[in-house]
Order: structure tokens, then sequence, then C-alpha cells
């Protein structure tokens, strides 16, 4: 692909690739189809659009702004490190940018009642909110294991008026959480909504998904030319554009504008969890293989019998044995490297970034901080590197606190 290639992923089907598509129950069938002539309907809509940017910019507070951090870039030393806030829009992550797209398209379709799935829960509280602000029924799915390990943002959803609805079979996570979601789903389709959260699930929620998180990388694409020139920095884009990996909205959202500029790096961190050859992560793309999750083919984690192995990750938002399409044809194609972050990596970068720049990551964002830190010392000084700071770690503060005074001082 060259600088004046354009991009045209996915075809008509939804895939990337042979990554992608629609594998989906007959039972789901009427409801997918419905979803996909809306968007088609809608996504090109002049009013649409102006409705969705003026709710980003009146609700959410956008653009987001290109932070310098300066402080972490002169004791890492190496390249500038800089990062996308997406933590100070509202809700404190950004899920919200999809969810207004997404409930938007919901209230065309005259559909009352939302339904969703949450790992970390920042997807369940933009939900939330957003069903709140257009008077929408919420119901929320989320694994008991993360209900206890992400209990204030449980609290925020309550508040918000949504039904959390825990879920208590298989790992007690995200890829259970979907599940049940998706058998809500089925069940309810006359009058209910699947607000998902991530690039994953069947066609167009991948490209979806994408084009509402895609603001994320448009708005670096004008801020970073301007701030580079204040700083004297004598260039256009980034070196290197860097995020966390899950199912991959946030890192699809700032790596797609970038996708055509061949000289920028796009660097996507997994969940190594304990370690990539311990069994104990959620490297998807790194230790996984084809295989239909959701209703797309991707690379998921998977035994040589086909069964979804469970997953480990200090992250409840990249606690899922799979990923988005598209990040699995960007990792075949080349176009995008796939790294990995352990647990103690990312507490690590969590209390640095807290100490060294006040700012207080989600445990999320805080892998591709630390592979950040890491990658930035191996560069020169001229080059530059563009984190997406995904979302605040006020969510975190239990689990972190609990590692830290287990690891005592080890940070």
């Amino acid at each position: 692909m060259t600088q004046k290639t354009k991009y045209n992923q996915p075809d008509a089907e939804g895939f990337f690739g042979r990554f992608g598509g629609s594998f989906i129950s007959e039972t789901l069938s009427r409801a997918v189809e419905e979803l996909q002539a809306a968007y088609q309907r809608y996504h090109d809509d002049p009013a649409f659009i102006a409705e969705f940017k003026e709710e980003l910019a009146d609700y959410v507070g956008r653009p987001s702004p290109v932070y310098y951090a300066r402080r972490l870039s002169e004791k890492t030393g190496g390249a500038h490190i800089f990062l996308k806030r997406e933590d100070l829009n509202h809700t404190g992550a950004h899920k919200i940018n999809n969810v207004i797209g997404q409930a938007m398209l919901a209230r065309r379709m005259s559909k009352r009642r939302i339904i969703a799935e949450t790992g970390a829960g920042q997807h369940g509280v933009a939900t939330a909110t957003i069903c709140a602000r257009y008077g929408l029924e919420c119901v929320i799915y989320m694994g008991s294991e993360d209900i206890q390990r992400q209990h204030p943002n449980v609290q925020r959803m309550a508040l918000l008026g949504a039904t959390v609805m825990p879920v208590t079979s298989g790992s007690r996570t995200l890829k259970d959480a979907m599940n049940d979601a998706i058998r809500d789903w089925i069940t309810n389709v006359d009058h209910t909504f699947y607000l998902i959260g991530s690039v994953a699930g069947m066609h167009p929620y991948p490209t979806m998904v994408r084009n509402f998180q895609t603001v994320i990388g448009k708005e670096c694409l004008v801020q970073i030319p301007v701030l580079f020139k204040r700083l004297g920095i004598t260039k256009q884009h980034p070196d290197a554009v860097i995020a966390c990996v899950g199912g991959g909205s946030n890192a699809i959202g700032i790596f797609h504008p970038y996708i055509e500029h061949e000289a920028v790096r796009l660097i996507g961190v997994e969940a190594a969890g304990l370690g990539l050859d311990t069994g104990q992560h959620a490297a998807s793309i790194q230790r996984g293989s084809p295989g239909v999750l959701h209703g797309n083919r991707s690379l998921i984690l998977q035994d040589d019998k086909g069964q979804i192995q469970e997953t480990h990750s200090i992250s409840a938002g990249l606690d899922y044995p799979g990923v988005g399409p598209e990040h699995a044809w960007l990792h075949e194609t080349g176009r995008a490297e796939y790294v990995g972050a352990t647990d103690d990596e990312a507490l690590h970068a969590f209390h640095h970034l807290s100490r060294v720049e006040g700012i207080i990551p989600a445990l999320e964002a805080c892998h591709a901080v630390a592979y950040a830190i890491k990658l930035a010392a191996t560069l020169p000084r001229e080059q530059a590197i563009l984190v997406n700071l995904s979302g605040r770690g006020d969510k975190d503060m239990e689990t972190v606190m609990a590692q830290t005074d287990v690891m005592g001082d080890q940070l």
C-alpha cells in the first residue's frame, strides 16, 4: 500500500480479507439485517452526521486535547511522548463516542430498550448515560467477576437508571456478558437494540463502531501538526501511534485515519497478563488462531478442539478471548504491529504516569503507556510517539491499591 492508495475495508459482506463477516443463527438474522439496513440508510445522512457532531461537541466535550507529556518524555529519554486525552471525555473514556452514534440509530429505528455488555464498566456507564439522556430503558450485562473488580462503575450505572444483570456463567467476564446479551437480543428483537461496545461482533458492528470512533484519529490529524509546530518539531505526523487492544475500539479509532500514512507505525498493545508463555493472558493476536466468536471470524484464543480458552488480565476491559476482525487483518497484512504488556508493566505505568504527569490512567490504557515508555527510550529525540489514553483510572483504584499492598516497594 502506497501513500496514495485508498484504504477501502471491509467489503460489502463485512469482511476484512478473510476476517469479519456475519456468522449468526437464523433466529438472529432478521435483527442483524434490520440493523444493516438502518446503518446503511443513516450513516451518510447529513442530518444524522450533523446531530452526531453536535452531541460530541456539546455533550461529550470534544475535541479531546493532545497533550505533550513533557516530564514523562524527559524522564524516559529518547522520543517525545504525546497523549490523546480520551480520559477527559464525559463519562471518562472513549466509549461515549460510539454509544452516542448507536443510540441515535436506535432512536431512528424506534427501539426504546437498549442492552449492552461491559467489562471494565466504561461502556456500560456510557450506555447508561446516553439512555438517561434520551429516556431509553437500559439493561447492562456484566460478568460477576468484573462487577467485583469494577464496583464504582456498577454504582454509576445504577445511579443513571440502568439495570445491571450479573453474569455467573463461564469465566464471569466480558465474553460471557456478551453471550447473555446476544441471548436477550434474540428473545426481544422487536423492541430491543443491542449496543455493542467494541469492534467485534457480526457485520456491521466492526465497521459501525470503528466509524463512530474514528473521530479520535481525525482530530489528531488536525491537532498534531499545530502542536508540533508550536514545539518546533518539523513533521506533520507522529512516528508511531500506540493504543491498547482488547476487542480494539479505541485502537482502531486512532489507527484508522493513519492507515494510509504508511510512514506512521501503528502499534497495538495486548494484555500479556502474567506472561505470554504462562497461558494467563488475553493476547488474541499474538497467541490466537482463526476462528468464529460472537458472530465474526477473527483471531481468538482457543484450544485444539476449538473451545474458547479463559483469559486473564488485570484490566477488565482487555479480558476478552478475541479481537476485532480489522485488527486481525491489519496484523496479517503487516500494516500494524501487535505487542504485549504484562500486568506488572501496566501497574508500573499506572503509578509512573500518575506521579510524573498528574494523570491517573485506566489500567487498559496503562498497557499502551507501558509500551510507549519502553519504545521511546530506544528512539532518537527527534521522533514522536502518540498514545491513545483511552480512559481515566478512577474505576481501577481498588484493584491498583490491592496490588500495591501485595507488591510493596516494587512499585
